[in-house]
């Protein structure tokens, strides 16, 4: 093994851990815009996505691409969620159904497009990238602001009907952004923070504001189809994509178990239903053998890496 791939093996498995035991998410590093006039501009046949589809980050800009009409425009690649020492490997290296060869260069990990943006990264190599295939750069691995950028920066390319999506309206940029930012720490980075403590009083903390967020979310969606302006918005492109893993995932491998969202909440129940049976972005997006199969592999929480049967079903009809 290159110093090199010494280096990346233990960024990757080492987790940002502060010193009370709690979960630190470090933050993203490539921060970059699609638009007009700008290094990256807007064309077709240019960028290329990767994700996981065990990530939750990765399947919300999934989510948006296929919402506004993107698939022809941002092509992918899927790599494998089972996670290994160094990252996320393509299927030439773990074939698990639905992963994906590298389709530019044929990569092992996503780590290999990380060093062949940057040869002198210290970073983590996390997805998704959004990645130029021009400047053989990475755009931007921030999945709240890729999402942004699907939601408008192509609309010149897209039919009238892709072009009238839009999950960031002005009108309710406010409330979004709100919402957001507590939804994000109690609940998409809580159950991590939960899941990844390393000493009791930091995980009980942590799934505490779990489920007091949760309790929250329950109360603003009860007769309600939508988080926010009573239509759909990033917002829910956000919430989903933890709440769609929490029973399969969540509840037991990162011991958020003090109540399942099938039986503990009937409001944000029927709200993630609706979303996932009304609405094909959101379904087809949505792989639970990867989220089981991704999450469960990873021995630091499972170390027999059993994977479980339940629940019965992933989702319930509506």
């Amino acid at each position: 093994m290159s110093a090199k791939d010494d280096k990346a093996q233990s960024k990757f498995t080492t987790l940002p851990i502060a010193p009370d035991g709690s979960f630190k998410r470090p933050g993203s590093i490539f921060r970059n815009f699609i638009e007009k006039g700008g290094k990256f501009e807007p064309e077709k046949d240019r960028y290329h996505l990767y994700v996981a589809l065990v990530c939750p980050w990765a399947t919300r800009t999934l989510i948006v691409r296929k919402l506004k009409g993107l698939e022809e425009i941002i092509p992918i690649s899927i790599a494998s969620s089972r996670a290994d020492e160094h990252g996320w490997p393509f299927a030439s290296v773990d074939n698990f159904p639905g992963a994906t060869e590298d389709h530019l260069y044929g990569s092992e990990h996503v780590k290999d497009l990380y060093f062949r943006a940057d040869p002198n990264y210290e970073g983590r190599f996390s997805v998704p990238v959004l990645w130029d295939r021009k400047n053989q750069a990475i755009v931007n691995n921030e999945s709240s602001e890729i999402i942004r950028i699907f939601n408008s920066a192509f609309d010149d390319f897209l039919p009238d009907d892709k072009k009238a999506v839009n999950l960031y309206p002005e009108a309710l940029k406010t409330e979004i952004d709100e919402l957001n930012a507590w939804v994000y720490t109690g609940i998409n980075n809580g159950v991590y923070r939960a899941g990844h403590s390393e000493n009791q009083g930091a995980y009980s903390k942590a799934v505490k504001e779990v489920f007091e967020s949760l309790d929250k979310v329950e109360r603003i969606v009860e007769g309600k189809e939508y988080l926010v302006g009573d239509k759909l918005t990033e917002a829910d492109v956000r919430l989903f994509v933890t709440i769609v893993r929490f029973d399969p995932a969540y509840h037991g491998n990162f011991k958020c178990n003090i109540r399942t969202i099938r039986d503990g909440y009937p409001n944000i129940d029927g709200w993630l239903r609706n979303l996932y049976w009304k609405n094909p972005a959101f379904k087809d997006s949505t792989d639970f053998d990867h989220i089981k199969g991704g999450y469960y592999f990873n021995p630091k929480t499972n170390p027999s890496r059993i994977v479980p049967v339940g629940p019965v079903p992933h989702i319930r009809p509506l």
